[in-house]
């Protein structure tokens, strides 16, 4: 969100996902699609088998990279030097839309300037893609006139990860990609509803629609709503919590629906600050690694005991009707209703319908959306106004900050590489058969895939004396897992990759402390380690 919303003035996907249909080039950059998102991953593949060039950018030969016109092999940690190297040869070559970049942007010279250094040479030694490949690409998604860019977490789990989407929203605005059906940036998320979650200020530096809180006129609208005095200050991000909660001063912690004892990196480092609090409160369905750690666990009401709306990854506020009733006797929306009026706060609403008609009359991207509308269709926001049909793809004659906005953006190496003593890469993802806090509990998923699987070159194996289904530990400057492994060229000699869903492998253990510095966000994608065989 946050490098689009400089780039662009919005943090959303730009486009539809009904549009892949339309697409001429699908680039994917760090998104394994058919296995974190096989719903949009089988359009893709749809696509690709209608006629769509396929360009895959991934350090490891997933899925889709069988079935691309190119896959390049990039080396994780480069995709700035990529980015900057197709730019380079685009601008070089006068292949970039002029008309767009005079008309709809600014800023272009300085970007001009930085991506001069980023020569065909120079970033094919970076990233390990072959010269000739870098010319071909920039040159089929110059010349393509409807191509969409996708990217996940593979471009945002970095120290560089802001910077990361800005190159993208860079390479976007020079090629004139953007503003039309079967074009734009987008991101893909991680999750059922974690577009709705920050439409509706689950962050801590916005209220619902990202109306920024350190605004006078934002804080006035909703004190004046809900009847009370609110702060300026912006919160606390998740790594800050922690860190806070080490040093002591967070003392107590609300946790709803999050395990980040498995999730988070470091997560020694979690551990440490969840014992060092004084009070926690885990809302939850499962006993998980978090819950664990809890001062109270209070029970959680599921999506299929849960009514309200879910808002997808391409920005559609669709409605969800709870199938049976909560089996905790309440929906989790009340159970925070009540709370709040215990500790002096009276909230009492009827429905999860109120709470949403609240929020529509606060937020002008939902302005025109209510329950009598998206029971019938679920609508794309913005949607302002009642008679405004939704909004299938953002920035059609202007960008939401007025014109698009270049960044002229360098080269950051990851925070920890491999050397001597920790010799291999390590980079972590999701697998089909998991995901996240919930799939670990179900038998049928369990007894498909039970327990990881590190992926390790052949060539790595054979010197380290390793066969299929052999157990080895894995060890990082944080901690050390043991794993079975498997034997496989998914992965380039000096790589391990690794899944993190299993209690009984928690990969994040291993993974980096570092982390972006706009969003917080772990550099998941790389660290370094050691393997050693256990006899």
């Amino acid at each position: 969100m946050a490098g689009l919303a400089t780039s662009f003035g919005s943090g959303a996907m730009t486009n539809s996902i009904s549009e892949i249909d339309q697409a001429e080039l699908l680039l994917l950059v760090g998104t394994n699609t058919t296995e974190a998102h096989p719903v949009i991953g089988y359009k893709m593949r749809q696509a690709a088998r209608r006629g769509a060039k396929l360009i895959v950018v991934d350090p490891r030969r997933i899925e889709l990279a069988e079935e691309a016109d190119y896959w390049l092999r990039i080396q994780p940690g480069t995709d700035i030097p990529f980015l900057n190297g197709l730019m380079h040869i685009i601008i070089s070559e006068g292949l970039y839309d002029k008309t767009f970049v005079e008309e709809r942007t600014e800023n272009f010279e300085a970007l001009k300037e930085t991506v001069k250094k980023y020569t065909p040479d120079y970033v094919s030694k970076l990233t390990g893609i072959p010269t000739p490949e870098l010319y071909a690409v920039a040159h089929l998604y110059a010349s393509t006139d409807k191509a969409m860019t996708f990217y996940t977490l593979g471009i945002t789990e970095h120290v560089c990860g802001t910077n990361n989407v800005m190159s993208i929203a860079n390479l976007a605005m020079l090629t004139g990609h953007l503003g039309r059906p079967g074009t734009g940036v987008n991101p893909i998320r991680g999750q059922n509803n974690v577009q709705g979650a920050c439409d509706m200020g689950a962050l801590p530096n916005v209220f619902t629609g990202y109306q920024k809180v350190i605004e006078p006129a934002a804080r006035e609208k909703f004190e004046q709503a809900w009847g009370v005095s609110l702060s300026g200050d912006v919160g606390l991000m998740i790594p800050e919590m922690f860190e806070r909660a080490n040093s002591g001063e967070v003392k107590a912690m609300y946790i709803l629906g999050e395990n980040p004892v498995l999730t988070d990196p470091n997560s020694n480092h979690i551990r440490s600050g969840l014992d060092r609090l004084e009070f926690l409160v885990v809302q939850e369905l499962f006993l998980t690694e978090t819950a664990v750690y809890a001062d109270v666990i209070l029970p959680a009401a599921s999506f299929a005991e849960t009514d309200g709306t879910f808002t997808s990854t391409e920005r559609r506020v669709q409605r969800v009707r709870k199938a049976i009733e909560p089996l905790a006797g309440k929906s989790n929306w009340q159970v925070i209703a009540e709370l709040c009026t215990k500790m002096g706060l009276p909230v009492n609403y009827g429905s999860a319908e109120e709470i949403f008609n609240e929020m529509s009359d606060l937020t002008p991207s939902y302005g025109g959306i209510s329950y009598a509308r998206i029971d019938k269709q679920g609508i794309q926001w913005p949607c302002p106004t009642a008679e405004h049909p939704g909004t299938p793809y953002l920035h059609a004659s202007s960008f939401t900050r007025g014109k698009g906005l270049f960044q002229a953006i360098e080269h950051t190496p990851p925070a920890e590489l491999p050397d001597q003593e920790y010799p291999f890469l390590l980079s972590t993802g999701r697998i089909l058969y998991h995901y996240n806090v919930t799939t670990p509990y179900s038998t049928g998923i369990n007894s498909m895939w039970s327990e990881e699987n590190a992926e390790i070159n052949p060539e790595d194996a054979a010197r380290l004396g390793l066969y299929n289904g052999e157990t080895v530990k894995v060890t990082s400057r944080r901690g050390e897992v043991t794993t079975k492994v498997k034997v496989t060229d998914r992965v380039f000699p000096g790589m391990i990759w690794m899944s993190f869903h299993y209690e009984d492998t928690p990969t994040n253990v291993l993974t980096s402390a570092a982390l972006d510095p706009v969003t917080k966000t772990g550099e998941y994608k790389v660290c370094a380690v050691k393997i050693e065989k256990i006899q």
